[in-house]
């Protein structure tokens, strides 16, 4: 909710009229879905823009890794054949095609980084409109 309302708050500060900052806002945020590693997984994108750089801005891509490490690591899973077991790990690492190098937290962190750009972002906007009206 934070990282939304941030990304809104810039955008409304951006763009004069009502409807056209929904708009406007909606196709942002559409965009870092569409490109964040859920619909497609993460190899399956586009390099050129879709995976370098919304893949990496979407904050989306975050919130879905650190709830799939949450979730999946730390489990065993029996596999296809006889005895065969799948950690979680690995099935966030191969099947999801996520980062496992480093730890949830790290996701909670950048998501958190990202909450207080946005909102920094934001103050910067409206003081430069300010200085220019």
């Amino acid at each position: 909710m934070l990282l939304v309302e941030g990304l809104m708050m810039i955008v409304a500060s951006l763009v004069p009229d009502f409807l056209m900052g929904i708009i406007t806002g909606a196709g942002i945020q559409g965009g870092m879905i569409l490109a964040s590693g859920f619909f497609r997984l993460p190899n399956d994108l586009p390099r050129l823009v879709w995976k370098y750089p919304i893949y990496y801005i979407a904050f989306h891509k975050y919130a879905n890794q650190g709830y799939y490490k949450n979730e999946f690591i730390g489990l065993t899973f029996q596999g296809n054949e006889g005895n065969s077991t799948i950690s979680g790990e690995e099935v966030v690492r191969s099947f999801w095609q996520m980062e496992v190098g480093y730890s949830k937290w790290v996701d909670l962190t950048i998501l958190f980084g990202m909450a207080v750009l946005y909102r920094l972002l934001f103050f910067v906007t409206v003081k430069v409109s300010e200085r220019l009206k």
